[in-house]
Parts: structure tokens; C-alpha cells; sequence
């Protein structure tokens, strides 16, 4: 194959990941022509409205998708944490890289932590998940929507209308922004549980075993581990960003990976919380078995509470 179509969003961030998985790609196949096919999605178009009450992250795909399947395109490249856990038929997760940093981050220009926010300080972020754990910890913080990209977010800190906002600490650092702000202040995964393949990136293809096996260099071999697991979880429990979960997976060593998640309600006052570590050997399942244990525990039910929360 001597030419590769990549459909991506304009984001800079999104532009950023495209152009990173293009230069990965020519190490591989320093002869192949490969372009980058811009496009405006749904999520990119709403900002005025959570994602949560317009449909959900693949609101970011769809468009890219749509351009597969036409044969305009022949893969995308997503922040994984967008990508749903099921996918269109002809369609499918060819590749995933290596992980950056799964961290949340608080960027402030007048306080250097959660702990350190005076009571009644606003916080912007849209996230469910992240609502959960800053009033988990704090609930004297106001919460406040967040919608744009990187940097219109940023520019709305700047501006005053937060005293901080919490955004995925690899975007900043992918795009070098750390500076733009006073305080940059990664969080413990400990306290702030990912998102599902949370600074990984999700390299989706048509099932043409061509282009598979084009891409298929990319893939990291621990992120699949990881992502399999934090994916299988939220499969299970049948969430997308209309619930709030968190769910990390961490290779450990050769033969241990450990599994930290919660599930809870936006505002903090109910969740599940829970850790485990599984043979690495049996992780094509573990992320299904540790949701089912949730389960067990009333995640469905809890959730379903949240869902409803949400949508107010």
C-alpha cells in the first residue's frame, strides 16, 4: 500500500496525536505516503451542553468513522478514553500505543492543590467522573461546567471565571502548555481514577486485514493489556461519560496486574470503591470479572441513580 488517509479531528490536541501516530507509522514504512484528513465532529460543534446529555463521547468519532467506512479514510486516531467499547460494524480497535501520563491535573493561577482551594472555590470541569472525586474529597467546592478545547479552557481560567480546572495532564504536557498557567498540579491516580485508556491512543481501522496489519506496528503490548482490562470493566457495567467511573489498570511486574475503580454518584455522597490484583496471564477477562464483582456490590443500581443525576 503506498498511500494511508488518517482521519482526524482539528483540535490541536487531536492534530498533535495524528501527526505523532504518522510519525511513528514512517519509522515503520519510511516510503509510504501518508495524509492527514481534517474534520469538525458533532462534540467539537456542542459546547454549550455536557456530553452527557447529548449522547456521549463517540459524539468525537462518528464523523471519522462515517469516513472509513467510505473508503475516504483508512484509520483514525483517537484519545482512547473517547472511543466506546463497542464498535460499527467493519470497524475495529487495530492498535493501541504506548500509555503517556493516566494522570488528572489541577492548572490554577492561585493555588497549588485541591487541598490547597479556599472553601467555596470554583472548580471548572464537565467530567461526572472527576466531579465525584473533587467532592469525595472536598465537598465545599463549587463545581462549574467546562466545555472547548485545551486551550479555550485554559483561556477561561485565565480569564477568572474559575479559581482552577482539572483537565488530563497529557494533553498539557503533549502540547506544552504547562507554563500557560501558574500551577500545574498532577493528581494521584489514588485519589483521582482515571478514565478508561486515559492517555493512551486508540488507533481505529476498517476490518480490512491490510490496513490492520499496517498498523498493528504500533501496538504497545502492556497498553493493550491495560486498556483490555479498564475497557472490559466499563463494558460490562454498561457506562460511558453518563456515569461516573474510573478505572485504572497497572502492569506491576511480569506477573501481577493491579486494578483500582470506582463507581459512584456525581456528587460524591454514594460510591464503590475497590482494588485488586490479578495474574497478568488471565487479563483478557479480569476487567469483566472485577465489574462483575462490582455488580455484586449494587454498581448497576448505583449507576442507574447517577444516570438519572446526570441528565438533571
Amino acid at each position: 500500500m503506498k498511500k494511508l488517509v488518517i482521519a482526524t479531528r482539528r483540535s490541536q490536541l487531536a492534530l498533535w496525536q495524528s501527526e505523532y501516530i504518522k510519525a511513528e507509522l514512517l519509522k515503520h514504512y519510511p516510503n509510504m505516503q501518508i495524509e492527514l484528513q481534517e474534520f469538525t465532529t458533532k462534540g467539537d460543534k456542542i459546547l454549550d451542553v455536557p456530553l452527557a446529555k447529548i449522547g456521549g463521547k463517540g459524539l468525537f468519532t462518528k464523523e471519522l468513522e462515517v469516513a472509513m467506512l467510505e473508503g475516504t479514510a483508512h484509520l483514525a486516531v483517537h484519545s482512547l478514553k473517547d472511543v466506546p467499547t463497542q464498535f460499527e460494524d467493519g470497524l475495529t480497535l487495530a492498535a493501541v500505543s504506548k500509555r503517556f501520563n493516566p494522570q488528572d491535573a489541577l492548572l490554577s493561577n492561585k493555588y497549588s492543590s485541591l487541598e490547597d482551594l479556599p472553601k467555596g472555590a470554583v472548580v471548572g470541569t464537565t467530567s461526572l467522573r472527576r466531579r465525584m472525586a473533587i467532592k469525595m474529597l472536598r465537598p465545599d467546592i463549587e463545581l462549574k461546567d467546562l466545555r472547548g478545547n485545551i486551550n479555550t479552557r485554559i483561556a477561561k481560567l485565565n480569564a477568572g471565571e474559575y479559581d482552577a480546572i482539572i483537565l488530563a495532564a497529557t494533553g498539557i504536557e503533549k502540547l506544552n502548555l504547562q507554563n500557560e498557567v501558574k500551577y500545574f498540579a498532577p493528581i494521584s491516580t489514588d485519589i483521582m481514577i482515571p478514565s478508561m485508556g486515559q492517555a493512551t491512543l486508540g488507533i481505529e481501522t476498517t476490518t480490512d486485514p491490510k490496513i490492520i496489519e499496517i498498523v498493528k506496528v504500533l501496538n504497545d503490548k502492556n497498553a493493550e493489556i491495560e486498556s483490555k482490562i479498564e475497557r472490559g470493566f466499563v463494558d460490562t457495567l454498561q457506562g460511558g461519560c453518563q456515569v461516573p467511573i474510573g478505572v485504572k489498570a497497572t502492569i506491576l511486574d511480569e506477573k501481577n496486574v493491579k486494578i483500582s475503580a470506582i463507581v459512584g454518584l456525581p456528587d460524591g455522597s454514594e460510591y464503590i470503591k475497590d482494588e485488586k490484583i490479578v495474574d497478568i496471564n488471565s487479563f483478557e477477562n479480569a476487567g469483566k470479572e472485577f465489574a462483575n464483582e462490582f455488580i455484586q456490590k449494587g454498581a448497576k443500581e448505583l449507576l442507574a441513580r447517577a444516570e438519572t443525576m446526570a441528565f438533571k
